[in-house]
C-alpha cells in the first residue's frame, strides 16, 4: 500500500514538472499570463501563491478571482490574448468547455475537484491529485497544487508553504486523527517546518486560540459545541475564573496561547470533567488537536494561527475583495491586513444575520426525503451560502442526510447551490460531487466538486426539478448504487 501511495505521489509530483515547464516557457518568451481562481480561503490562498510566485519571475500577469467560469470569463480571455491562462482551485469541470471555446489557448489547470471530463488536448496541461488516485478532498488543497507547480519552478518557493497550509485548512482538509493533515498536505507541512516557518503543536483546539480572551473563545466554540458554556459569556467567564486562571495579564485580555502550560493542562482537565460529566464523551476526544502555528506572523493576530488566517481569507474571497487576501499571501502585513480586519468583522456580522435568519422560520430550512434544503432566495449573499451551509450541516453531524443551500442571483436568471453532507453519509456512499454534476447538468446547468462539499449554478425556472432530481440521486446512493456518468436519475 505504501508503495502504491509513493508511486501516486510520484506521478502527481511529474505532472506538476510538466506544469512548471510551461510557464518557465511563457516567461521566457516575455509571455502575458491570466490567472483565474476561486473565490474562497483556498482559492485565494492558490492565486497568492501564483501571484508570489510570477512577481519572482518578474512576469506579466493579472489575477482574476470569481466563483465559476463561464461563457463571458472565456470572452475576456479571447479579448486579452494572453499566451497562457492559469485556473487554480477550480478548471477540471470546465474542460469540456476550454476545449470548445479556446482550444488553442495554453492552459494550465492546478485543481483538486473530482472530474470527469475525457477532454485531451495538447494545450492543456493538467494537474489534479484524482489522476493520480489521491483524494483532492482530504489531502490536498487547490492552493497546495499550485504551491507544488511554485516549487516546481524555484526551490525557493518553498517559503510559500505555509500560505498553501492555510489554503487546506480553509478547505477542512484536516481530516485525519485529532485534526491532522496527512499525504501531499503533510509535505507542505514538514516543508513548512524545515524552512523555520511552521511549528505543529498539540493543543486544545478551540478557534480564536491567539486572538480572544479564553472565556469569550469557549463562548464562541461550537467544535466541540459544550453546552451550558457555548453561547454563554458570563457562565465561560466563571468556568475560567474558578480555575485559577488569571483572565488579564496587565490590561491586556489573555488569549489560549498566553496561557502556561500548567494553565492550559488544568483548563484541559477541567473541560474534559465537564463533557464527562454531562454525558459527552465524544466530545472530550474532540478537545486536543493539531494546531498549525506560523512562527513568522505576531503573537495574538489573526494570521499566526493557520485556522484563523484562512478564515481572514475566506471573509475577503466572499466579501468581494479578494485582492486584500491576495496582497496578504503575497506578504502585505499593513495596509492589506488592517482593511481585512474591518472586512473579517462584516462577514462574521453577515454570518450570524443570516443564520438567525434561517432559524426564525421553519419553512426556510426543509426537509425533503433524502436531503435537508436551506431556501436562502434573495436574502443571503450567494457567495456567502457555502459558509452558512457548513455551519448548519455540522448541527446535522449524526444525521445521513446532506444539507442543500442556495441562493439567488437574480442578474443570471440562477440559484447559486452550495451542498454539504457529513461524515454518516459519506461512510453510506454519498458523494455530492456526482450528485451536484449530474443533476445540474439535467437542468441545463453547471456543478460539481468534492464527495463532501460540492455545488452547482442551476436556473431559477429548474430550481424544484433540480431538488426532486438531487434527492433521487442521493437516495440511490443512501442505498448503496453507484451513479453512472450518464445517470440522470
Amino acid at each position: 500500500m505504501a508503495a502504491q501511495q509513493q508511486q501516486n505521489i510520484d506521478g502527481f509530483l511529474a505532472a506538476e514538472n510538466e506544469a512548471a515547464k510551461v510557464i518557465l516557457e511563457t516567461v521566457k518568451k516575455d509571455g502575458f499570463i491570466l490567472v483565474f481562481s476561486h473565490l474562497d480561503a483556498d482559492g485565494v490562498a492558490a492565486a497568492g501563491v501564483m501571484g508570489k510566485m510570477l512577481s519572482r519571475l518578474d512576469a506579466r500577469f493579472r489575477i482574476r478571482v470569481m466563483q465559476w467560469v463561464d461563457e463571458k470569463i472565456i470572452g475576456e480571455v479571447i479579448a486579452d490574448k494572453p499566451q497562457l491562462v492559469i485556473l487554480t482551485d477550480f478548471g477540471s469541470g470546465y474542460l469540456d468547455l476550454l476545449n470548445e471555446k479556446i482550444p488553442n489557448v495554453k492552459v494550465v489547470i492546478l485543481d483538486h475537484h473530482q472530474t470527469t471530463s475525457k477532454v485531451v488536448n495538447p494545450n492543456f496541461t493538467q494537474v489534479n491529485p484524482h489522476l493520480f488516485g489521491i483524494d483532492g478532498a482530504t489531502d490536498v488543497s487547490g492552493s497546495g497544487v499550485a504551491y507544488f507547480a511554485a516549487k516546481a519552478v524555484n526551490v525557493s518557493n518553498v517559503d510559500l508553504a505555509p500560505i498553501a497550509l492555510v489554503g487546506a485548512l480553509g478547505d477542512m482538509q484536516d481530516k485525519y486523527e485529532q485534526r491532522s493533515l496527512r499525504s501531499l498536505n503533510e509535505i507542505i507541512v514538514n516543508d513548512g517546518v524545515a524552512a523555520g516557518l511552521l511549528k505543529v503543536e498539540k493543543d486544545l483546539i478551540f478557534f480564536g486560540r491567539e486572538t480572544r480572551p479564553i472565556y469569550k473563545m469557549l463562548a464562541t466554540t461550537t467544535n466541540p459545541f459544550i453546552p451550558g458554556l457555548s453561547g454563554q459569556e458570563t457562565e465561560s467567564l466563571n468556568f475560567v475564573a474558578n480555575l485559577g486562571i488569571p483572565l488579564k495579564q496587565g490590561d491586556k485580555p489573555r488569549s489560549l496561547c498566553d496561557l502556561t502550560a500548567d494553565e492550559r493542562k488544568r483548563l484541559c482537565s477541567a473541560l474534559a470533567d465537564y463533557l464527562l460529566s454531562k454525558g459527552l464523551h465524544l466530545e472530550v476526544d474532540n478537545l486536543i488537536g493539531y494546531v498549525y502555528v506560523l512562527t513568522k506572523e505576531e503573537p495574538n493576530t489573526a494570521l499566526r494561527d493557520a485556522r484563523e488566517f484562512a478564515v481572514v481569507l475566506n471573509s475577503a474571497g466572499r466579501m468581494d475583495r479578494p485582492s486584500l487576501g491576495i496582497a496578504i499571501c503575497m506578504g502585505d502585513r499593513k495596509a492589506a491586513l488592517e482593511e481585512s480586519n474591518k472586512i473579517l468583522e462584516d462577514y462574521r456580522k453577515n454570518i450570524n444575520k443570516y443564520l438567525g435568519w434561517v432559524a426564525e422560520k421553519p419553512e426556510r430550512m426543509r426537509e425533503l426525503q433524502n436531503i435537508y434544503v436551506i431556501y436562502g432566495e434573495n436574502f443571503i449573499n450567494e457567495k456567502i451560502i457555502g459558509t452558512v451551509s457548513s455551519i448548519i450541516v455540522s448541527s446535522l453531524a449524526n444525521n445521513e442526510k446532506p444539507l442543500f443551500a442556495f441562493a439567488n442571483i437574480e442578474a443570471e436568471k440562477a440559484a447559486k447551490f452550495s451542498g454539504r453532507t457529513t461524515e454518516a453519509a459519506l461512510r453510506r456512499g454519498v458523494n455530492l460531487g456526482d450528485v451536484m454534476r449530474l443533476a445540474s447538468e439535467a437542468h441545463g446547468g453547471k456543478g460539481g466538486g468534492h464527495n463532501i462539499a460540492a455545488g452547482a449554478q442551476v436556473p431559477l425556472d429548474k430550481l424544484d426539478a433540480f431538488l426532486k432530481t438531487a434527492d433521487e440521486l442521493v437516495g440511490r446512493q443512501l442505498k448503496g448504487e453507484k451513479l453512472a456518468s450518464h445517470d440522470n436519475a
